[in-house]
């Protein structure tokens, strides 16, 4: 099972301000390490502000492209780490221990999702695309 361990945005991040000190970092290292000696860390990053990203808005076939910033904070991502696990359970555990993401203990907030494997969706022509791919599949 795969879940993503979502990093909500604050208003540090989302002004690019970045940590001073190591202990932040120092703390994240230390959890995502031990997420791969537990064999379960994928991938995980942070995500630069929204100033610098855009959104695409569909209507139909209509794409209109807006450039960022975005408003409201909360309801942006500013990281997120991607874990393999065998239940819900073990996700859940992993995600207590997630640092504070804010600077200097101020809140912050994660949201976790589980991922649709491929099997979600049944056979069929698309599905069978997808997983020449490599694409939704445990690795």
């Amino acid at each position: 099972m795969r879940f993503m361990i979502i990093v909500k945005a604050t208003k540090d991040s989302e002004a690019g301000v970045m940590p001073t000190d190591e202990k932040l970092l120092a703390q994240m290292a230390t959890y995502h390490e031990e997420l791969a000696r537990a064999g379960a860390l994928l991938d995980a990053s942070g995500l630069q502000a929204s100033s610098k990203g855009w959104r695409v808005k569909y209507s139909g076939t209509k794409r209109t492209v807006m450039d960022g910033p975005f408003t409201e904070s909360k309801e942006l991502i500013a990281g997120y780490t991607l874990i393999q696990v065998k239940s819900r359970e073990e996700a859940m555990e992993w995600a207590r221990r997630f640092p504070n993401p804010a600077l200097d203990g101020k809140e912050g907030e994660i949201e976790v999702r589980q991922l649709f494997e491929l099997d979600d969706f049944g056979q069929g022509e698309a599905t069978e695309r997808f997983r020449k791919m490599g694409v939704g599949t445990k690795k």
